[in-house]
């Protein structure tokens, strides 16, 4: 089987939700199309498949996966127009989470059959990359069993904060969406939701932590470090991108 361990990188920089969610679509399909078309053709005339790993922010937004429940929106259209926000019900997995400007959303968009086909081990992939990035930073930070994305007093669980949360979607080893992780976010707007569903634990960012904001940039260079890393894979920066 052909093999492409190549990823082409894409700064959307601040992007309207649904935009970047009908762009991940588009390369998604793409990637499906090219699969089923695979499949058909000979052997010497198949083609390999692209990767993509997509950073943004958006405008201030809340999301609910499939496995969600409405009611973890605790605010109303009226109150959600009042704060700038927005809400879709989309297509990835997990519950309800906020995305908003001061995080980095990562969507990689990935054939699996490119590296490895284990849902599971590539959802840790993406928990150790912000693992490391916040290591490079002195903040510890791990996972808490039975619950997805990465978590800081993941040991103790005195005080278990979220910093990273994330929800994929998968079809025949290619993913979407991806995860949200909290740089220098307004934390007060996880107040209007049941962050992932889960109502006994907080919500944290790296500026929280250290005590002081840290530029959105540096932190994604180490994040794109790290996945290459992981994922044996050559991150190609695309000679468009945008920066916030």
């Amino acid at each position: 089987m052909l093999q492409n361990k190549n990823i082409q990188f894409e700064h959307l920089g601040l992007i309207d939700y649904k935009e970047a969610w009908d762009y991940q679509d588009k390369l998604f399909t793409s990637i499906l199309d090219l699969k089923v078309q695979n499949r058909k053709a000979e052997p010497d005339a198949q083609q390999v498949t692209p990767n993509y790993l997509l950073f943004c922010s958006h405008p201030h937004v809340y999301t609910l996966g499939k496995s969600g429940h409405e009611s973890h929106l605790l605010i109303d259209e009226e109150a959600l127009k009042a704060k700038g926000a927005t809400y879709y019900k989309i297509n990835r997995g997990g519950d309800i989470t906020y995305h908003g400007p001061g995080q980095i959303v990562g969507y990689p968009i990935l054939d699996l059959d490119n590296f490895f086909t284990d849902i599971h081990k590539y959802l840790r992939f993406l928990e150790e990359a912000i693992i490391l990035t916040l290591k490079d930073y002195g903040v510890e930070a791990g996972r808490i069993t039975g619950l997805t994305g990465v978590w800081l007093d993941h040991e103790t669980q005195r005080n278990p904060r979220k910093i990273c949360a994330m929800g994929v979607k998968c079809s025949r080893w290619v993913t979407m969406h991806g995860f949200a992780f909290n740089i220098n976010a307004d934390l007060d707007y996880f107040n209007n939701i049941v962050p992932c569903g889960i109502s006994d634990k907080q919500v944290t960012s790296l500026a929280k932590e250290l005590g002081y904001e840290v530029p959105l940039p540096e932190v994604e260079e180490k994040l794109k470090y790290h996945l290459a890393q992981l994922f044996e894979a050559n991150i190609i920066t695309a000679t468009h991108e945008k920066r916030y």
